[in-house]
């Protein structure tokens, strides 16, 4: 997340300003993040499919879909170590290009060996954009929740 996003300002302590309260420790918001990564690299890969539609047996690939289940165990039973000094190492982030992409079924196949079905690749973008939205509105109307039990309003 950019600067001050998944941030949200904490009361004063004794006038010695305002503290910001990590959103990025909560579990939930991990898993947005996380949710939101996938869908970015789905889209990098479903662009690369479309650009290489005419590529001689190219072969389309996509993303191993997002299991929220799967997610949810793995997050739970898994403890990270805080870095709490400037000179502590905070770990292992997982990049975006972490996940594992897959071969489709294709029915269809050019002469050349490409399977890439444009019309297919074009229905994952919008499958994938319309979740993206879905995926930031949920982030929104958490911090929303957020937001309203600390008091701060809607």
């Amino acid at each position: 997340m950019g600067p001050g996003i998944g941030r949200i300002p904490t009361r004063p302590i004794h006038g010695k300003g305002v503290e910001m309260a990590d959103l990025g420790s909560i579990t939930l918001f991990q898993a947005v993040r996380k949710r939101l990564n996938w869908l970015g690299q789905r889209q990098e890969v479903l662009a690369q499919n479309i650009a290489n539609a005419d590529t001689p047996k190219y072969r389309a690939s996509d993303l191993k879909p997002y299991n929220f289940e799967e997610l949810l165990r793995r997050e739970g039973s898994q403890l990270n170590m805080a870095a709490t000094g400037a000179n502590h190492l905070a770990g292992r982030q997982k990049r975006i290009r972490d996940y594992a992409s897959e071969q489709g079924k294709q029915f269809e196949t050019a002469p050349g060996g490409n399977n890439v079905v444009l019309e297919e690749q074009m229905a994952k973008i919008g499958e994938t954009g319309t979740n993206y939205k879905m995926t930031t509105k949920l982030y929104r109307k958490h911090l929303g929740m957020i937001k309203i039990a600390l008091g701060r309003g809607q």
